[in-house]
């Protein structure tokens, strides 16, 4: 083989390689937020205590996903986390989606654990409008929240927190578990909405489009495929 040949094929290989890393890296900040929130969904379904939030979902509006809610100092420092929104419509079918942010300093981090992966069930029409009526909310003050039921306590829903609309779960090293996060606020992240849907648009729009693009596929197929757990 000639040392030209060989050259050549040594500079494609070289960008062959140099594409697959580049392509790697190019993966933008909104499509990481969705794959570790299908991350998040799927890890979340192979639970025992799924057919809870299954159930709960299924009966739902819709789900916040923050797959990874970060403590953001030592000591008394606040907590962050970036996630995606879904609407659930009555046949079953998804809407958006809309990107949002988590800020607050009470949502309940254990000893030791400095990150959890934060799912938000909204119940009702008023948990509905907090996603969709504005810039951002503040959960317990503007809107009621509580820890969803968990396990096979499912008949919750008859109980003093059916007043909530909107329930929160947690998985932080392998436990899964409803979460307190009062005071905490929620907030749209307009910079993220316009890279995903390529123009200026806000929540309530974004919330109303079909969620059928190829790039969320794998997002609604984990969400449906955890309604599915669903107690008959």
């Amino acid at each position: 083989m000639k040392v030209s040949r060989k050259i050549t094929i040594f500079a494609l290989i070289a960008l062959l390689v140099a594409g697959a890393a580049q392509a790697a890296f190019a993966e933008t900040a909104h499509m990481r937020r969705i794959r570790l929130s299908t991350d998040l969904i799927n890890k979340m379904a192979k639970e025992q205590d799924a057919d809870a939030l299954a159930d709960v979902i299924k009966s739902g509006k819709g789900v916040a996903i923050f797959p990874a809610v970060t403590k953001a100092g030592l000591g008394i420092g606040g907590q962050t986390g970036e996630g995606v929104v879904f609407l659930r419509q009555s046949n079953g079918r998804w809407t958006g989606p809309a990107f949002m942010g988590i800020s607050g300093a009470s949502i309940g981090f254990q000893i030791g654990v400095q990150s959890v992966g934060l799912v938000l069930v909204i119940t009702n029409e008023q948990g509905l409008r907090a996603f969709t009526g504005g810039n951002s909310f503040k959960l317990g003050a503007d809107v009621a929240i509580a820890a969803g039921p968990v396990g096979r306590d499912t008949s919750a829903a008859t109980d003093g927190r059916a007043k909530a609309s909107i329930y929160s779960y947690s998985m932080s090293k392998g436990l899964f578990a409803g979460i307190s996060i009062d005071g905490s606020v929620i907030n749209q992240n307009r910079d993220a909405n316009k890279a995903y849907w390529g123009r200026d648009i806000s929540a309530a729009n974004a919330l109303k489009k079909p969620a059928t693009d190829k790039r969320v596929a794998p997002l609604i197929k984990a969400l449906n495929n955890l309604v599915k757990k669903a107690p008959k």
